[in-house]
């Protein structure tokens, strides 16, 4: 029964803690024009009127502006980005085939593997009669 107690008890201080951070995540400054409200954590500041018993705040105007750089900057890269695909999709497509090699360079490139092959059987038939061993039978079929 104790380690239940141990643990509500431990929750029930935890919780006005938690709260407590994040009712001190804000400060609220009085302005001739109503209040200024700072995020403690991320330093954006707001502007706060009071309006029909409700307090509305907006975004501070160099935040603002930064935020409609940056949405212009966005917009211009989706807007590139778009015509990019536009002129990719309306470009005449490469048939499949042009990227294979021709029947010419087909039998060109055989006809390189043949000679290394062959070269390459010759220094092994080499070797073999250096070191005094003969192939065996049928060894020289590919």
């Amino acid at each position: 029964m104790r380690p239940v107690a141990l643990f509500s008890l431990a929750f029930l201080l935890a919780v006005p803690l938690a709260a407590s951070a994040e009712t001190d995540r804000y400060r609220l400054e009085k302005t001739p024009e109503g209040y200024v409200r700072l995020d403690t954590s991320t330093g954006a500041m707001s502007i706060c009127t009071q309006r029909r018993d409700e307090l509305v705040c907006r975004m501070a105007a160099d935040e603002r502006t930064a935020m409609q750089d940056e949405i212009e900057r966005l917009q211009a890269g989706v807007k590139s980005l778009e015509d990019r695909v536009a002129r990719l999709e309306r470009a005449p497509a490469a048939p499949a085939e042009s990227s294979l090699p021709t029947e010419e360079d087909f039998n060109r490139t055989m006809g390189y593997m043949e000679r290394f092959f062959r070269s390459f059987m010759g220094i092994v038939r080499d070797f073999e009669a250096e070191q005094g061993r003969t192939p065996a039978p049928g060894a020289n079929k590919t």
